[in-house]
């Protein structure tokens, strides 16, 4: 099977030494967590951990069914690229002269898209949002100027499609 892109989401209760857990079984596997985000869901009371892997859908669907059983996690999917709509942000902090000397940095600023954070008599910083490959563009853009810092978050994604979670949360509540 061909290796590609995975989002897989885990909707789960707020549980301490859950996120442990789950990086174990990517651990035994030796599948590389390239994105990892958690944070509340649309459902109160719920975390949304959203992964990104790089792997055959045959380890992801096997991760995913590891991932089910245990015991906090309400239920996990895994998604391609395709079926999903996600974004990554950045912070790109450069030297505040540049700004000024280079009128390359006005271009790239402007061809990405990216916003001026806050400028400062040392640095200022950029703030891109948008899909990888966007952001590692303007990383590369930046990089012969010098970058200070840089950081990019995790993805976060939502589906195409309409996710049966809330439908399988009001079933167990009904019981």
């Amino acid at each position: 099977m061909e290796s590609k892109w995975y989002t897989i989401s885990v909707y789960s209760e707020n549980s301490v030494g859950l996120l442990n857990r789950i990086s174990g079984i990517f651990l035994k596997r030796h599948i590389n967590i390239e994105s990892l985000n958690v944070s509340k869901s649309e459902i109160e009371n719920v975390s949304k951990f959203t992964i990104v892997v790089f792997t055959t859908e045959d380890w992801t669907r096997k991760i995913v069914g590891q991932i089910e059983k245990q015991i906090e996690v309400i239920k996990a999917f895994y998604h391609t690229d395709d079926e999903t709509i996600y974004q990554e942000s950045a912070l790109f902090k450069i030297a505040s002269h540049l700004l000024f000397d280079e009128r390359q940095i006005q271009n790239i600023i402007k061809e990405s898209n990216s916003q001026i954070v806050t400028v400062s008599r040392d640095f200022f910083v950029l703030a891109k949002t948008g899909r990888r490959h966007e952001i590692d563009e303007m990383h590369d853009a930046l990089e012969p100027y010098g970058i200070m810092q840089f950081v990019r978050s995790g993805r976060i994604t939502v589906t195409k499609a309409s996710m049966p979670i809330t439908e399988i949360l009001a079933e167990f509540q009904n019981k």
